[in-house]
């Protein structure tokens, strides 16, 4: 008995450490919205990729689609169907969006911020050398406040705003 029950508890742990029994649980606590499409790219996308990693992305359908194919060429599974499912649904609820010019009030704040919060650690070398989107911005900045920068709530959209107009692929 208690060899079987050392045979499970490895199996299960080798499950967990190759991601089969990880997905799953990652699955069952993230939330996307319903829509046609959704129960693809939950079981598709969240065995390796955070939901809000999706949530930021705003991206066209052609944008979309080469995420979707370039994964599947990293090694996703996906059949045609189950891709163009992915696709639309991904395109219909992350799609692009139109960008709003953020005030000037709120680019001297975000400026500010960057000073007083970014600066504290890095070099502007090192800020001035990214070209992010707003939602790569975005996770750069939750990194860094997983990672212990103080940056409150209020302070965010700002420093947001002034990395994603001047720090953009558009640059």
């Amino acid at each position: 008995m208690s060899r079987n029950r050392n045979r499970i508890i490895l199996i299960f742990s080798l499950s967990l450490v190759a991601g089969v029994g990880l997905s799953r649980v990652v699955c069952a606590v993230q939330d996307l919205p319903d829509g046609e499409g959704a129960g693809f790219v939950k079981e598709k996308c969240l065995g390796c990729h955070q939901a809000d990693l999706i949530v930021q992305q705003r991206l066209s359908h052609a944008a979309w689609t080469r995420e979707v194919e370039k994964m599947m060429r990293w090694g996703a599974e996906a059949s045609d169907a189950e891709k163009q499912s992915m696709v639309n649904y991904l395109s219909a609820q992350f799609g692009s969006h139109p960008v709003l010019k953020p005030s000037v009030a709120s680019m001297e704040r975000g400026r500010t911020v960057l000073r007083a919060k970014c600066l504290a650690c890095h070099e502007a070398d090192i800020i001035e050398q990214q070209r992010l989107s707003r939602s790569g911005w975005t996770r750069e900045v939750d990194k860094m406040i997983r990672w212990g920068a103080d940056v409150p709530a209020d302070e965010k959209d700002p420093l947001l705003d002034f990395l994603s107009s001047h720090y953009s692929p558009n640059r």
